[in-house]
């Protein structure tokens, strides 16, 4: 077995290991499902998240190519917990949040509470 071959194995099995719910697409190790949940005391707790991982062939080489399944902009934990307004992946996010915090707290709660819920995510939402 190559040491690329071992690595994406080792790296699998951590994963599985994790407290993250794994699901492999065709029972392989090229693709498959993460899902976390949103980081505890953000505004993000409570929300479950998942993406689509695709390891390409010159793994670990070549970068994953990362999808998000929820109808949602930011998905990385450390994003949810410290959101950066200054570099805003939605501008108009990033706007709410400078100007009327509680309005953008209360935004980040209904969006929760719409796309990331355990189940969710899968389903044809329309975005607000």
């Amino acid at each position: 077995m190559s040491s690329p071959s071992k690595r994406r194995e080792m790296d699998m099995m951590k994963l599985m290991m994790s407290d993250y719910k794994v699901e492999t697409i065709n029972d392989g190790m090229q693709e498959f499902f993460v899902e976390f949940n949103g980081p505890k005391d953000s505004l993000y707790e409570g929300g479950v998240w998942k993406i689509r991982v695709e390891l390409p062939d010159a793994y670990p080489y070549k970068s994953p190519s990362v999808d998000l399944v929820n109808v949602f902009e930011t998905f990385l934990p450390q994003l949810l917990l410290y959101p950066n307004p200054s570099d805003p992946l939605n501008g108009e996010a990033a706007a709410l949040m400078m100007r009327d915090r509680p309005t953008y707290e209360l935004r980040v709660k209904e969006y929760c509470d719409k796309y990331a819920k355990p189940g969710e995510g899968s389903e044809d939402k329309s975005s607000d």
